[in-house]
C-alpha cells in the first residue's frame, strides 16, 4: 500500500544510508522499522510486576531481625 509520511530530513538520510547497507529498499527499512516498535511497545504494555505485602504479623519471638547471624542460624534450625 502506498502512503505518504512526512519524515525529518537527517533521519531520511539516516534511513537511505542503512538500507544501502543492507541492500534493501527505504520501505523496507522503515517497514522493519516501524514493526519492531510496534511489537516493543506491545512487549512495554505488560502489567508492571508487583511485590505483595506478607500480612502475617511479626517475627517469632525471640528472633532479632536486625541480627543477621542469628536470623540466618533461626532460619537453619527450622530445617
Amino acid at each position: 500500500m502506498r502512503t505518504t509520511i512526512s519524515i525529518d530530513d537527517h533521519l531520511l538520510d539516516q534511513v537511505r544510508r542503512r538500507a544501502a547497507e543492507l541492500g534493501r529498499t527505504v520501505s523496507q527499512v522503515i517497514e522493519d522499522s516501524v514493526r519492531r516498535e510496534l511489537v516493543r511497545r506491545e512487549d512495554d504494555e505488560e502489567p508492571p510486576f508487583r511485590v505483595r505485602p506478607f500480612r502475617g504479623g511479626k517475627a517469632r519471638p525471640g528472633v532479632d531481625l536486625d541480627d543477621n547471624a542469628a536470623l540466618l542460624a533461626t532460619m537453619d534450625d527450622d530445617r
